[in-house]
């Protein structure tokens, strides 16, 4: 598994200055984290074996694990429809251009149209496994075209001073930048592609981005990153004290992309196995009892996918068990639709201890959040409170978690 170094080299082996290669499109409206991981997701798949074969993005776009996945997963018409062509355009060439021009993919040009083969399966993996890691890339790559093409001080002015002024000032020599250097010519066109650009950064600094074409009244949040934007936070917001996130949701229905979420869900599955094989031998996370020895190959959701679809796909809501820990112990008498509650307080505790050996230790992929954790207890024990505990205070969160099943 590599980490954002590796990312990082390889960007500096790089020149991206846009005044010299006039690429207007080295970053477009598609170019969001989670439709460039799963663009990323499906050539890896449609590649498996295929012997790195050239492709186009149309042999991406009809393949049977885009169909699986594209359609359910972001609500769009069949790629067979007529009227869904030059929107499945856009969502799979944009992302390949971009990964084409980061150098990620290579890119030939035949007559009129463009193939592509991989040039570094690592990093496309990397940026499949997970949106964060997605993210990660843009955020890196981003930075370095902006470096390359003497931008990068524009954009940390305006970090630096964060009022409407410095917003239209760094908007408009972004627009006429592009404008004088790309073939890109409208302002329209530029400033959809700015979005892309700051929205990222601003994410990463904690700062004001931009929204509906102005400076945004409130900071950057995972979110507003994403083309799929349905987010369960948002939902809550308003539940008052008291009321149970049952109660609230039957009161307020939403209309929930199960396909979304599912998916999200196997793939951090995915991504936790393979960074516990790599990073703790593949042991189990929960020590306690006289299978610590044994290969943990279960991704077990402490708090189930079926009932908390909202936080399935957090790692922090996945623990790494043995099969015997999975299905004799968490799942009593291995009924998967049951959950033994002794067992999952143990799970949580042990997990908030890795969470912690994580953020606080020696290893040089930090892949959780605290915030993520209080959140995952707050949905899974619909209890608000929890979000009041100050961060990196993990006495309190065991003794919330120990408080929760003593009731």
């Amino acid at each position: 598994m590599i980490d954002e170094n590796v990312i990082t080299t390889f960007l500096n082996q790089k020149n991206y200055d846009l005044r010299e290669s006039h690429n207007g499109r080295w970053i477009d409206q598609k170019c969001t984290p989670d439709v460039v991981s799963i663009i990323a997701d499906c050539i890896c798949a449609f590649n498996s074996e295929k012997n790195n074969e050239l492709f186009t993005s149309m042999d991406i776009w009809h393949s049977q694990y885009t169909h699986d996945n594209i359609l359910s997963i972001f609500k769009k018409p069949g790629v067979n429809e007529e009227a869904a062509r030059n929107e499945y355009d856009k969502f799979f060439q944009q992302p390949m251009e971009m990964l084409a021009n980061a150098g990620v993919l290579i890119k030939e040009k035949r007559g009129s149209r463009n193939f592509y083969r991989i040039g570094r399966w690592d990093i496309l993996e990397y940026i499949a496994i997970r949106e964060r890691n997605a993210l990660v890339f843009i955020c890196r790559y981003i930075e370095k075209v902006l470096r390359d093409s003497d931008l990068i001080q524009e954009f940390e002015k305006y970090f630096a001073i964060q009022d409407s002024d410095a917003y239209d000032e760094v908007k408009s020599s972004f627009s006429d930048f592009i404008i004088n250097n790309t073939p890109i010519n409208g302002l329209t066109e530029c400033r959809r592609i700015f979005t892309k650009v700051i929205n990222p950064l601003a994410y990463e600094r904690n700062a004001l981005g931009t929204e509906r074409g102005r400076i945004s009244e409130q900071i950057i949040t995972y979110d507003m990153l994403m083309y799929n934007r349905n987010n369960f936070r948002d939902i809550y917001a308003n539940k008052p004290k008291g009321i149970t996130r049952k109660q609230y949701l039957k009161t307020h229905p939403v209309e929930v992309n199960d396909a979304y979420y599912h998916y999200q869900s196997a793939k951090a599955k995915r991504f936790l196995r393979i960074f516990n094989d790599n990073y703790r031998n593949s042991e189990p996370e929960y020590q306690g009892d006289i299978h610590a020895n044994d290969k943990a190959t279960q991704m077990h959701h402490i708090f189930p996918e079926s009932e908390f679809p909202e936080i399935c796909y957090y790692l922090e809501n996945i623990i790494a068990l043995t099969p015997t820990q999975h299905f004799n112990y968490a799942h009593p008498d291995g009924q998967t639709q049951k959950i033994n509650k002794a067992y999952q307080q143990l799970l949580l505790l042990a997990k908030t201890e890795r969470i912690e050996e994580n953020l606080t230790g020696d290893c040089k992929e930090k892949i959780y959040s605290f915030d993520n954790l209080k959140h995952v207890l707050v949905i899974g024990f619909d209890n608000a409170d929890i979000e009041e505990i100050e961060s990196g205070d993990y006495v309190s969160i065991m003794n919330a978690i120990n408080v929760y099943y003593a009731e």
